[in-house]
């Protein structure tokens, strides 16, 4: 979850540094710190409780400068927010610098260990350790390599490591153990960057390399020398990555939820590109493993996922039963990995994941693995470890990068993906004919309009509706069949980013316990388009209304019988009903959006949450 950056060329490295943070302070910003090594001021450390901006003020006051430096924001996990907890941190002897992502879950046995050897502690962190543990086993060898590598080898859990050595300040040692979280290696003239995520380095390089698990690479400014923990030496070719450094900035809109949010319609045209073909009636997932003969054998698909992406799994289940025909069950990644599964050979993993980094997710994967099962990730981060490891292989969002921690764009697009996934296994079980397919290709060709149309004719609604409710401390909301996971993504929207109490119901349960709740200070959103249980939903407003409850209602477009009965109502336009929530979610994307606005919250980073959960 924590943000790392290195670099090591002509360039002054703070810069370099701190800009990469800059694009990596969403995925921790507890606190933030520098390592920079120059001549002749020699070994420069700063830090800072708080977000990257203090970082930043400290650095006016107190510059550092030099050629080769790592920086790191902090979410904290081992440790309070305090700036000795701060990466990054140093051995006994301050020669070494280490900032890490993940969770040492033996460090209390090493940290024990290494005070009996002698060692000083100055913080709670976890990292602290691996820092010592890398100072202790270079005193022995002299070099930082073969130090890391000792450290590394007794270190349970999945991290990812960068130190360097003042003795030694012409390289950089990145690697990674498990699904602690990336490590991306950005090739550049004369010059190396290091990052955990690339848009922190997009802005000076697009050629990366990625590492994988228990991998180790030592970085020069003109070379990058790869090897397993064991000293086999690995060779991979670099990737040309096509995301530019302009779409991870937030460009004219207030913050960067509000700029992913209007980018659903460039995103769900991203996401079909080169997949669909209306003629035929056929859809190509071009990095899609399985062959007609492998997706027949399918009986079942578990969807695992955390968060958004698992609200994301509840709609693959109805998409993909309805239109493959094939039984699909929803787990939390977390749920998932300690419940024992019995998945069978028949079985299919479907792994969705905006950053591909997910470590309750990845766990996941490694067990169907372990039971001989295939995954198929979905996944949004090109390059992530979920996409690497899907033996099956990989179904690209291509939402481009999202900074927000509250996601919008990659949420509408793992629904269209799921929608191609589902429409592919038809395609290969023939539950669907050529023309069917054909029909559900232009409700999927004519979606992002829709979407688009969405966006402009609801967002200063949704903006005035705010004004109403960014008083409230609960909200109920309900949906049935497919809008019952918009529902739970609407109700999660809100309380993430403003701090409202909120729940997600499926609007039949109402009257199993949730209407107790009810009364005239109480907003309830029904989403209620026009589908096959339309007049079920319409008697839950009635039902609310009746016991004084505030009723903001989503329709389809020209249904006044909704607009008469609810206080306020917003409306979408129609669509394949499988294909409607990824018009009814917006309304409730700008809705929290609005309401957090208006109660002074931090939307981008809103406390507590990191936006790659990638420890436990």
């Amino acid at each position: 979850m924590c943000g790392i950056v290195g670099y090591i060329g002509p360039r002054n490295a703070t810069e370099v540094v701190v800009n990469g943070l800059q694009r990596l302070e969403y995925r921790g910003y507890d606190s933030a710190g520098i390592a920079i090594h120059g001549e002749p001021e020699g070994l420069q450390l700063r830090r800072s409780v708080g977000k990257l901006i203090n970082l930043v003020e400290h650095l006016s006051e107190a510059p550092a400068r030099g050629n080769i430096g790592i920086g790191h924001t902090r979410w904290a996990t081992h440790g309070g927010v305090t700036e000795e907890n701060a990466h990054p941190h140093r051995s006994s002897c301050g020669e070494i610098v280490v900032i890490q992502n993940g969770i040492v879950e033996n460090y209390r046995e090493l940290k024990g260990r290494l005070i009996e050897l002698g060692h000083t502690f100055d913080s709670q962190t976890d990292t602290e350790v691996i820092a010592h543990l890398v100072g202790h086993y270079y005193s022995q060898t002299g070099q930082l390599e073969a130090a890391v590598r000792q450290a590394l080898g007794e270190l349970r859990g999945g991290n990812a490591v960068v130190a360097f050595s003042v003795s030694e300040p012409d390289r950089i040692v990145a690697a990674r153990l498990g699904n602690a979280g990336s490590v991306t290696i950005g090739l550049g003239d004369g010059e190396i960057f290091v990052a955990s995520d690339m848009p922190a380095i997009l802005d000076y390089t697009r050629t990366m390399i990625f590492l994988e698990d228990r991998e180790v690479a030592v970085v020069s400014r003109d070379a990058v020398r790869m090897s397993t923990l064991t000293g086999e030496y690995v060779k991979r070719e670099p990737v040309a990555v096509q995301w530019d450094p302009v779409s991870a900035a937030k460009g004219d809109y207030k913050h960067f939820m509000q700029k992913e949010i209007n980018e659903q319609p460039r995103a769900l045209m991203d996401i079909l590109r080169g997949r669909i073909d209306q003629d035929a009636g056929k859809v190509y997932l071009e990095d899609l493993k399985l062959d007609d003969a492998a997706l027949r054998r399918v009986e079942r698909i578990y969807a695992v996922a955390c968060g958004t992406a698992w609200h994301a799994g509840l709609l693959a289940k109805f998409i993909i039963e309805s239109l493959a025909c094939v039984r699909v069950e929803v787990d939390y990644g977390s749920e998932f990995r300690y419940r024992q599964p019995v998945l069978g050979d028949d079985a299919l993993l479907l792994a969705i994941t905006q950053s591909g980094e997910t470590a309750d997710t990845l766990a996941a994967m490694e067990e169907a693995r372990n039971q001989g099962a295939p995954s198929v990730a979905l996944v949004n981060a090109i390059g992530s470890q979920a996409a690497r490891v899907a033996d099956g292989g990989t179904i690209y969002l291509h939402a481009g990068p999202e900074i927000g921690v509250a996601s919008t764009k990659a949420f509408t697009s793992m629904i269209v993906g799921a929608y191609l996934f589902g429409l592919r296994l038809a395609q290969a079980r023939e539950t669907l004919t050529p023309q069917q397919i054909r029909e559900h290709i232009q409700a999927l060709i004519e979606l992002p309009g829709k979407v688009e149309q969405v966006i402009q004719q609801t967002e200063s609604q949704c903006a005035d509706l705010a004004e109403h409710y960014y008083h409230a401390t609960n909200a109920l909301y309900l949906g049935r069949q497919f809008n019952y996971p918009i529902a739970l993504e609407g109700a999660l929207k809100l309380k993430e980013i403003s701090y409202i109490h909120a729940e997600g119901y499926p609007a039949g349960e109402m009257k199993h316990g949730p209407v107790a709740l009810i009364d005239e200070n109480l907003p309830v959103v029904c989403i209620a388009p026009r589908d096959p249980i339309y007049e079920k939903m319409l008697s839950n407003v009635e039902q609310v209304k009746a016991r004084h409850g505030q009723v903001i209602a989503i329709g389809t477009v020209g249904d006044d019988d909704l607009a008469a009965k609810a206080d306020h109502t917003i409306f979408v336009p129609e669509t394949l009903p499988l294909l409607t929530p990824a018009l009814t979610v917006i309304p409730l994307q700008f809705f929290a959006y609005y309401v957090a606005l208006l109660r002074g919250a931090d939307v981008d980073q809103p406390r507590n949450l990191a936006k790659s959960v990638t420890v436990e």
